[in-house]
């Protein structure tokens, strides 16, 4: 008898056990099916959330700097940042006039306003300003239309570029290239929209903005405002040496004294990455330890049921050895049935996890169940059944034939 029969046997002699069995197997295999429920639901959620983080922090560009008043996730109280001083518009001229190593540079400043066309208004709705710049320097991607030119920033034309929200908003059906619309009651030609970028972080919208030219964001809201200044390197390898030249201009520009300390932030990518990650690592660290604790249980269970299998099994495997079945195939037949059992249990799961993450999905985080994730839990589930089942296997390998038969 070749290996590979053995195991079909095994596998066939474990259905019919747990057929045989079946309140005692759902015993046993409960705690790997609330181990493997809680590892592919844990999964799910971290897979689909990460895939909606690449999606979001992509909107922020690995290759962009950004010059603000505050730090993204800085060590400084609240208070410390708030009391620093705006970045102004002269610091942005001297700024762009003094950086050497960048790529392309624009500012930026935004606010809330009321937006209407014809019949429809909306409120809070936010507009930015900046310049021409902009599309370079953040990679924008316009669907229809175009972009503001360098002309219509530097002389403050009344245009402006809208994201898809307020394309399907305003405008649904319509195409909205040419037609005028009012913020704060000021008029504005729609020369262009942007492609959808979704969400940034599932906090908000990146598809309701309104791009209009900075000259005229000033006339609107005022200049008493922080500007942002964004920064793109020439490559993500130069990115750290043009951080160092940024540092070095601001503070010259905003006259801090050598051996001073920064009174703005130079925020990057990489600054919500790390964040993210403690934040995931912490959540798979927890996850992992509610899923192995299940798992442990799991598997006293199933090393007991199986414990009890060999034990009224006992005559049985006195007449397999006494015609000839050797230790190693009576070892195998116990652990396959132990496994068995476990990827069944982790089937159950698979099955119970699959519509909790769809309603995961639809009310709570974004989840995504690839095949590894499948994979995982149905390994996981035989590596429990190994465990679980080979001091039982090992003892029933090891009974003397004449003994076995014996037993009553």
């Amino acid at each position: 008898m070749n290996f590979f029969t053995e195991i079909k046997e095994g596998v066939v002699i474990s259905l019919n056990a747990i057929r045989a069995n079946k309140v005692r197997s759902f015993l046993a295999t409960l705690g790997i099916v609330i181990g493997i429920t809680t590892v592919t639901i844990l999964q799910t959620a971290i897979e689909g959330i990460n895939r909606a983080f690449e999606k979001s922090i992509s909107a922020v560009g690995a290759d962009v700097l950004y010059i603000q008043k505050f730090e993204w996730f800085g060590k400084e109280d609240w208070s410390v940042y708030r009391n620093r001083k705006d970045i102004q518009w002269q610091e942005y001229e001297y700024f762009t006039e003094n950086i050497k190593g960048a790529e392309s540079v624009c500012p930026t400043v935004g606010s809330n306003a009321t937006v209407s066309y014809q019949d429809f208004t909306s409120e809070n709705m936010p507009v930015f300003g900046t310049t021409e710049e902009y599309q370079k320097t953040l990679g924008l991607e316009v669907a229809d239309g175009r972009f503001f030119t360098k002309r219509e920033s530097d002389g403050g034309w009344a245009v402006c570029v809208i994201g898809h929200d307020i394309k399907e908003s305003f405008f649904q059906t319509i195409d909205p290239i040419g037609k005028v619309i009012q913020v704060n009651g000021h008029n504005f030609k729609v020369i262009g929209t942007y492609d959808k970028m979704g969400s940034m972080l599932g906090l908000f919208s990146l598809d309701n903005r309104i791009i209009i030219p900075i000259r005229n964001f000033f006339k609107i809201f005022g200049t008493k405002r922080s500007l942002t200044i964004n920064v793109k390197a020439p490559s993500l390898e130069a990115l750290e040496d043009t951080k160092e030249e940024v540092r070095a201009v601001m503070k010259r520009a905003r006259r801090i004294p050598v051996g001073g300390k920064d009174d703005f932030g130079v925020n990057q990518q990489e600054a919500f990455k790390q964040t993210y990650e403690s934040l995931t690592g912490l959540i798979k660290t927890i996850g992992t330890a509610i899923t192995l604790l299940s798992l442990i249980v799991g598997s006293i269970g199933i090393a007991n049921i199986m414990f009890v299998s060999v034990k009224e099994r006992t005559k049985e495997i006195g007449i397999r050895k006494a015609i000839g079945a050797k230790r190693a195939t009576i070892l195998l037949q116990f652990l396959i049935e132990a496994v068995t059992i476990c990827v069944v249990g982790g089937l159950v799961g698979l099955f119970i996890a699959f519509p909790i993450s769809l309603l995961i999905d639809a009310f709570l985080l974004p989840t995504a169940m690839p095949l590894w994730v499948i994979v995982l839990a149905l390994f996981i589930s035989a590596i429990a059944g190994i465990i679980a089942g080979f001091f039982p296997a090992w003892s029933a390998s090891k009974l003397d034939p004449v003994d076995a038969l014996r037993y009553e």
